[in-house]
């Protein structure tokens, strides 16, 4: 299993329009084949500058891969996440056995 983590912040004010509009369109993300609890969070602590995170998991690495490859996701990335996220903290976590 393979939990995919990122949090970030957007370039859009706090409870914009624009906000709202990136995190509605991030949900296609999790009816992508392979994702399996598909999560949007909201920060709460004040311990970083981070304001927003997604999480899911992944049965294995091909389906992790067949994620990041999916036409949807390319198309976020591209279209929506390049150009309106401010800064980002990705990581990836496995089982330790």
């Amino acid at each position: 299993m393979i939990r995919h983590t990122v949090a970030f912040r957007l370039k859009h004010p706090r409870g914009s329009v624009k906000e709202k509009s990136f995190l509605e369109a991030g949900k296609a993300l999790g009816g992508i084949p392979g994702v399996e609890l598909f999560e949007q969070l909201g920060q709460v602590s004040p311990k970083n500058d981070f304001h927003f995170g997604y999480s899911m998991e992944f049965a294995d690495q091909t389906a992790y891969q067949a994620y990041n490859d999916h036409p949807v996701h390319v198309a976020y990335v591209r279209d929506r996440w390049i150009p309106e996220v401010e800064a980002f903290l990705e990581i990836d976590y496995a089982p330790l056995d």
